[in-house]
Protein backbone atom coordinates (compact mmCIF):
# COMPACT_ATOMS: atom_id res chain seq x y z
CA UNK A 1 0.00 0.00 0.00
CA UNK A 2 2.99 2.36 0.83
CA UNK A 3 4.53 1.65 -2.87
CA UNK A 4 1.49 2.29 -4.57
CA UNK A 5 0.47 5.67 -2.28
CA UNK A 6 3.95 6.70 -3.46
CA UNK A 7 2.89 6.42 -7.37
CA UNK A 8 0.62 9.32 -7.54
CA UNK A 9 2.94 11.93 -6.27
CA UNK A 10 5.47 10.97 -7.77
CA UNK A 11 3.37 11.21 -11.23
CA UNK A 12 2.47 14.55 -9.60
CA UNK A 13 6.12 15.55 -9.27
CA UNK A 14 7.27 14.65 -12.55
CA UNK A 15 4.35 16.22 -13.92
CA UNK A 16 5.36 19.42 -12.37
CA UNK A 17 8.75 19.05 -14.01
CA UNK A 18 7.73 18.40 -17.05
CA UNK A 19 6.12 21.47 -17.50
CA UNK A 20 8.53 23.33 -15.92
CA UNK A 21 10.59 22.84 -18.83
CA UNK A 22 8.60 26.18 -20.98
CA UNK A 23 10.86 28.62 -20.30
CA UNK A 24 9.38 31.91 -19.38
CA UNK A 25 10.14 35.81 -19.41
CA UNK A 26 8.21 39.44 -18.55
CA UNK A 27 8.35 42.08 -20.82
CA UNK A 28 6.41 45.28 -19.84
CA UNK A 29 4.05 46.67 -22.25
CA UNK A 30 1.74 49.43 -22.79
CA UNK A 31 -2.29 49.56 -21.94
CA UNK A 32 -3.14 50.62 -25.29
CA UNK A 33 -1.02 47.73 -26.75
CA UNK A 34 -3.12 45.41 -24.58
CA UNK A 35 -6.42 47.21 -24.76
CA UNK A 36 -6.26 46.48 -28.98
CA UNK A 37 -6.53 42.82 -28.36
CA UNK A 38 -3.89 41.74 -30.20
CA UNK A 39 -1.98 40.06 -27.37
CA UNK A 40 -4.61 37.51 -26.71
CA UNK A 41 -3.96 36.64 -30.44
CA UNK A 42 0.08 36.45 -30.30
CA UNK A 43 0.32 34.83 -27.11
CA UNK A 44 -0.80 31.50 -27.58
CA UNK A 45 1.45 31.37 -30.76
CA UNK A 46 4.74 31.97 -29.11
CA UNK A 47 3.89 29.86 -27.05
CA UNK A 48 3.70 27.16 -29.45
CA UNK A 49 5.87 28.04 -31.75
CA UNK A 50 9.12 28.90 -28.86
CA UNK A 51 7.40 27.18 -25.65
CA UNK A 52 8.13 30.59 -24.21
CA UNK A 53 5.42 31.98 -21.71
CA UNK A 54 5.33 35.51 -22.11
CA UNK A 55 4.24 37.57 -18.78
CA UNK A 56 2.84 40.83 -19.31
CA UNK A 57 3.15 43.46 -17.17
CA UNK A 58 0.53 45.96 -18.58
CA UNK A 59 1.08 49.50 -17.44
CA UNK A 60 1.80 53.04 -19.23
CA UNK A 61 5.31 53.82 -21.07
CA UNK A 62 6.14 56.01 -18.18
CA UNK A 63 5.85 52.84 -15.85
CA UNK A 64 7.33 50.31 -17.86
CA UNK A 65 10.76 52.39 -18.75
CA UNK A 66 10.69 52.69 -15.29
CA UNK A 67 10.58 48.74 -15.02
CA UNK A 68 13.31 48.54 -17.37
CA UNK A 69 15.25 50.77 -14.95
CA UNK A 70 15.06 48.96 -12.30
CA UNK A 71 15.64 45.47 -13.92
CA UNK A 72 12.34 44.02 -13.04
CA UNK A 73 11.11 43.01 -16.58
CA UNK A 74 13.52 41.35 -19.75
CA UNK A 75 12.20 43.72 -22.15
CA UNK A 76 9.92 46.25 -22.63
CA UNK A 77 7.27 47.48 -25.79
CA UNK A 78 6.50 50.70 -25.82
CA UNK A 79 5.37 53.98 -28.10
CA UNK A 80 7.34 57.06 -27.08
CA UNK A 81 10.39 57.61 -29.36
CA UNK A 82 12.35 60.55 -27.42
CA UNK A 83 12.03 58.61 -23.95
CA UNK A 84 12.89 55.18 -26.03
CA UNK A 85 16.02 56.87 -27.15
CA UNK A 86 17.32 58.36 -24.07
CA UNK A 87 16.53 54.79 -22.33
CA UNK A 88 19.06 53.09 -24.50
CA UNK A 89 21.22 55.95 -24.60
CA UNK A 90 21.64 55.55 -21.14
CA UNK A 91 22.85 52.19 -21.52
CA UNK A 92 18.99 50.70 -19.44
CA UNK A 93 18.33 48.90 -22.96
CA UNK A 94 20.53 46.89 -25.53
CA UNK A 95 18.79 48.72 -28.82
CA UNK A 96 15.47 49.86 -29.81
CA UNK A 97 13.72 47.49 -32.40
CA UNK A 98 10.35 49.05 -34.44
CA UNK A 99 7.86 46.47 -34.35
CA UNK A 100 4.28 48.37 -35.74
CA UNK A 101 2.66 51.56 -36.15
CA UNK A 102 -0.79 52.81 -36.35
CA UNK A 103 -1.89 56.65 -35.51
CA UNK A 104 -3.52 58.50 -32.57
CA UNK A 105 -6.98 60.20 -33.28
CA UNK A 106 -9.42 62.54 -31.05
CA UNK A 107 -12.60 61.17 -29.94
CA UNK A 108 -15.55 63.47 -29.42
CA UNK A 109 -19.22 63.61 -29.15
CA UNK A 110 -20.93 62.94 -32.01
CA UNK A 111 -22.69 66.76 -31.49
CA UNK A 112 -18.72 68.24 -31.43
CA UNK A 113 -20.14 71.23 -29.99
CA UNK A 114 -16.11 72.31 -29.98
CA UNK A 115 -16.00 71.96 -34.02
CA UNK A 116 -13.06 69.19 -33.76
CA UNK A 117 -13.71 67.36 -36.87
CA UNK A 118 -13.81 70.76 -38.49
CA UNK A 119 -9.83 71.07 -37.75
CA UNK A 120 -7.55 70.88 -40.35
CA UNK A 121 -4.39 69.34 -38.20
CA UNK A 122 -4.07 67.84 -34.45
CA UNK A 123 -2.93 70.99 -32.93
CA UNK A 124 -6.37 73.47 -34.36
CA UNK A 125 -8.46 70.47 -33.23
CA UNK A 126 -6.88 70.85 -29.28
CA UNK A 127 -7.07 74.67 -30.15
CA UNK A 128 -10.37 74.28 -30.93
CA UNK A 129 -11.28 71.94 -27.39
CA UNK A 130 -9.18 74.81 -25.22
CA UNK A 131 -11.41 77.45 -27.24
CA UNK A 132 -14.76 76.40 -26.39
CA UNK A 133 -13.53 74.90 -22.50
CA UNK A 134 -14.76 71.78 -23.75
CA UNK A 135 -14.49 68.66 -21.66
CA UNK A 136 -11.59 66.80 -21.76
CA UNK A 137 -10.57 63.81 -20.32
CA UNK A 138 -6.64 63.17 -20.33
CA UNK A 139 -4.92 59.72 -19.79
CA UNK A 140 -2.66 61.95 -16.92
CA UNK A 141 -0.53 58.17 -16.81
CA UNK A 142 3.20 59.38 -18.12
CA UNK A 143 1.77 56.96 -21.14
CA UNK A 144 3.29 57.44 -24.14
CA UNK A 145 -0.40 58.50 -25.53
CA UNK A 146 -0.25 60.94 -22.08
CA UNK A 147 3.25 62.17 -23.26
CA UNK A 148 1.86 62.34 -26.95
CA UNK A 149 -1.02 64.71 -25.74
CA UNK A 150 0.56 66.95 -23.69
CA UNK A 151 3.09 67.65 -26.63
CA UNK A 152 0.02 68.47 -28.59
CA UNK A 153 -1.48 70.81 -25.89
CA UNK A 154 1.90 73.15 -25.87
CA UNK A 155 1.91 73.66 -29.87
CA UNK A 156 -1.49 74.54 -29.09
CA UNK A 157 -0.43 77.27 -26.88
CA UNK A 158 -1.52 75.74 -23.68
CA UNK A 159 0.41 75.21 -20.34
CA UNK A 160 0.03 71.73 -19.25
CA UNK A 161 0.55 72.39 -15.91
CA UNK A 162 -1.61 74.84 -15.46
CA UNK A 163 -4.77 73.41 -16.78
CA UNK A 164 -8.45 75.00 -16.14
CA UNK A 165 -9.46 71.66 -13.96
CA UNK A 166 -13.54 72.71 -15.02
CA UNK A 167 -12.84 71.63 -18.11
CA UNK A 168 -9.43 69.46 -18.31
CA UNK A 169 -9.80 66.24 -16.17
CA UNK A 170 -6.93 63.95 -15.76
CA UNK A 171 -8.14 60.54 -15.47
CA UNK A 172 -4.92 59.06 -13.99
CA UNK A 173 -5.44 55.89 -15.64
CA UNK A 174 -4.87 53.34 -18.52
CA UNK A 175 -6.64 53.71 -22.03
CA UNK A 176 -9.62 51.74 -21.54
CA UNK A 177 -10.78 53.42 -18.35
CA UNK A 178 -9.83 56.73 -19.80
CA UNK A 179 -12.20 56.00 -22.77
CA UNK A 180 -14.80 54.94 -20.29
CA UNK A 181 -14.38 58.70 -18.19
CA UNK A 182 -14.74 60.31 -21.45
CA UNK A 183 -18.30 58.07 -22.09
CA UNK A 184 -19.45 58.79 -18.93
CA UNK A 185 -18.78 62.58 -18.79
CA UNK A 186 -19.25 62.67 -23.00
CA UNK A 187 -16.05 64.52 -23.14
CA UNK A 188 -13.23 64.73 -25.86
CA UNK A 189 -10.48 61.80 -25.34
CA UNK A 190 -7.08 61.31 -27.30
CA UNK A 191 -6.47 57.63 -28.05
CA UNK A 192 -4.65 55.49 -30.03
CA UNK A 193 -6.40 53.79 -32.70
CA UNK A 194 -6.30 50.20 -31.80
CA UNK A 195 -7.66 50.90 -28.62
CA UNK A 196 -10.69 52.76 -29.37
CA UNK A 197 -11.58 50.51 -32.16
CA UNK A 198 -11.42 47.52 -29.43
CA UNK A 199 -13.30 49.37 -26.96
CA UNK A 200 -16.78 48.24 -26.69
CA UNK A 201 -18.81 50.88 -25.05
CA UNK A 202 -18.70 53.50 -27.11
CA UNK A 203 -21.31 55.46 -26.22
CA UNK A 204 -22.53 59.05 -27.92
CA UNK A 205 -18.65 59.17 -28.53
CA UNK A 206 -16.81 58.74 -32.34
CA UNK A 207 -13.71 59.51 -33.75
CA UNK A 208 -13.76 62.93 -34.85
CA UNK A 209 -10.35 63.57 -36.03
CA UNK A 210 -7.53 61.82 -38.21
CA UNK A 211 -4.83 61.70 -40.80
CA UNK A 212 -2.45 64.51 -39.14
CA UNK A 213 1.20 62.86 -39.83
CA UNK A 214 1.73 63.98 -36.39
CA UNK A 215 -0.03 61.62 -35.03
CA UNK A 216 2.12 58.82 -36.22
CA UNK A 217 2.43 56.04 -33.18
CA UNK A 218 5.22 53.74 -33.53
CA UNK A 219 5.90 50.54 -30.74
CA UNK A 220 9.51 49.76 -30.46
CA UNK A 221 10.66 46.54 -28.57
CA UNK A 222 13.67 46.75 -26.19
CA UNK A 223 15.43 44.48 -24.26
CA UNK A 224 17.24 45.49 -20.98
CA UNK A 225 20.54 45.63 -21.10
CA UNK A 226 21.94 42.22 -19.06
CA UNK A 227 25.46 44.05 -18.58
CA UNK A 228 23.55 46.60 -15.95
CA UNK A 229 21.02 43.12 -14.79
CA UNK A 230 22.83 40.65 -14.83
CA UNK A 231 19.76 38.21 -13.85
CA UNK A 232 17.41 39.47 -16.99
CA UNK A 233 16.76 36.67 -19.86
CA UNK A 234 18.57 38.90 -22.46
CA UNK A 235 18.71 35.15 -24.73
CA UNK A 236 15.07 34.83 -24.22
CA UNK A 237 14.02 38.36 -24.89
CA UNK A 238 16.32 38.55 -28.06
CA UNK A 239 14.35 35.19 -29.20
CA UNK A 240 11.18 37.24 -28.55
CA UNK A 241 12.14 39.58 -30.62
CA UNK A 242 13.21 38.13 -33.17
CA UNK A 243 9.82 36.32 -33.74
CA UNK A 244 7.85 39.48 -33.43
CA UNK A 245 9.94 40.44 -36.72
CA UNK A 246 9.72 37.43 -38.11
CA UNK A 247 7.37 37.30 -41.45
CA UNK A 248 4.64 35.21 -39.84
CA UNK A 249 4.10 37.33 -36.97
CA UNK A 250 4.51 40.68 -38.97
CA UNK A 251 1.65 39.24 -41.26
CA UNK A 252 -0.32 38.04 -38.29
CA UNK A 253 -0.13 41.63 -37.39
CA UNK A 254 -0.80 42.80 -40.44
CA UNK A 255 -3.85 40.74 -40.59
CA UNK A 256 -5.31 41.74 -37.36
CA UNK A 257 -8.82 43.60 -38.09
CA UNK A 258 -11.70 44.86 -36.10
CA UNK A 259 -15.01 45.49 -38.32
CA UNK A 260 -12.89 45.53 -41.47
CA UNK A 261 -10.28 47.77 -39.81
CA UNK A 262 -6.61 47.50 -39.14
CA UNK A 263 -5.26 48.28 -36.52
CA UNK A 264 -1.57 48.11 -36.56
CA UNK A 265 1.02 48.51 -39.80
CA UNK A 266 4.04 45.94 -39.22
CA UNK A 267 7.35 47.19 -40.17
CA UNK A 268 9.95 45.45 -38.21
CA UNK A 269 13.42 45.23 -39.65
CA UNK A 270 16.03 43.11 -38.17
CA UNK A 271 19.09 45.30 -36.59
Amino acid sequence: MRILSFIPVLMLTLLVSFQSLAEDMKLAVTTSFHNSGLADILLPEVKKDLDLDVYLLIVGTGQALKLGRAGDVDAILVHSRKAEDKFVAEGYGTHRQEIMYNDFVVIGPKSDEAGVAKSKTAVEAFGAIRDNKAIFVSRGDDSGTNRKELDLWKKAGVDPENFDGSWYRAAGSGMGATLNTAVAMNGYVFSDRASWLNFKNKGDLELLFSGDPVLFNQYAFIPVNPAIYPHVKNDLAEKLEAWLCGEKVQKMIGDYEIAGEQLFTPNAKLN
